[in-house]
């Protein structure tokens, strides 16, 4: 039954008009927003900050490795061997899988992921640009690789000044080894984010990288066997090592460090040694130049 009217309660709803307020603090600019970008970049490559599963193969890649390096100081420190069974640049040469195996599973996280979910345009509608864009994501990957690939040099360095190795001749073979990470960190990364950036699914992105890289380092091992019938390849069939970006590093590296153990490619002479220089610069600079113009019709 109704209430009578004396008994009811009066409305005690209010508007409160506290005014438009605009944001009074600090605007950190494009700088800051790339800056977080990279990092974000170079944390997802290594799945921090993301699910369990995602972590799994970029940390496995990193520890296997660098497990060869510490059994290789380990083996140098109980021998006191004179010498490390690898050299910084040859230990890249030899495990030269694992950064490509890293490259393609996590190249694809950084690219086709903000495809495929359509975030790329939010990033945009931010102060940052689509080359601050592509900076960041490059610098990110490279960052990453070279962080793969200097740590088991760091350990071999500092086991070898552990066994007693002359600390002269080791540091600038040191630096070899850090000059030759830094080649393969620049070409790998603006070659695999092209190819990530073709496409929003990860799984093609995955199959393009390893297809492309792996195809073109089989195809120039084939064709220098070939090249060198059943005795020592001649000094032409070094020419080959240009038809993979895997091989055209480590032929540089060689030729330009004088690394000749175990038959290893190596640019022919001074005219091939400035052809790969050129070549490696072209790859470089021609796949951000693309990687760029890709995000320009985003």
């Amino acid at each position: 039954m109704p209430l009578p009217p004396e008994s009811r309660t009066p409305d005690s709803g209010v508007i409160h008009n506290i005014g438009y307020r605009g944001y009074q603090g600090p605007r950190l600019g494009r700088g800051y927003a790339t800056r977080s970008l990279l990092v974000q970049g170079l944390r997802a490559a290594y799945g921090l900050g993301r699910s369990g599963k995602s972590k799994v193969l970029p940390m496995l890649v990193a520890a296997v490795l660098a497990l060869p390096a510490v059994v290789i100081v380990a083996v140098g420190i109980i021998t006191k061997a004179d010498r490390l069974a690898l050299g910084y640049p040859e230990y890249l040469e030899v495990l030269g899988i694992f950064p490509l195996i890293f490259l393609a599973s996590q190249a694809p996280v950084l690219m086709s992921r903000d495809l495929r979910h359509h975030t790329v345009p939010l990033y945009f509608s931010r102060p940052i640009t689509r080359g601050d864009y592509v900076r960041a994501r490059f610098l990110a990957m490279a960052a990453a690789m070279m962080l793969l690939m200097t740590v088991p040099l760091v350990v071999l360095y500092l086991g070898a000044l552990l066994t007693g190795l002359p600390f002269g001749s080791n540091t600038g073979h040191f630096a070899q080894g850090l000059f030759a990470a830094l080649l393969y960190s620049l070409l790998y990364s603006a070659v695999g984010l092209l190819i990530a950036a073709a496409t929003p699914r990860r799984g093609f992105g995955v199959a393009a990288i390893m297809g492309v890289m792996f195809v073109s380092n089989l195809l120039a091992g084939i064709l220098y066997g070939f090249g060198g019938g059943v005795g020592p390849a001649p000094e032409s069939a070094n020419w080959v090592a240009v038809l993979s970006p895997t091989t055209l590093v480590q032929g540089l590296v060689n030729e330009l460090f004088s690394i000749t153990s175990g038959g290893s490619m190596h640019a022919p002479g001074g005219l091939g040694l400035a052809v790969f220089a050129l070549e490696t610069a072209v790859l470089i600079g021609g796949s951000y130049r693309l990687l760029l113009r890709r995000y320009r019709n985003i």
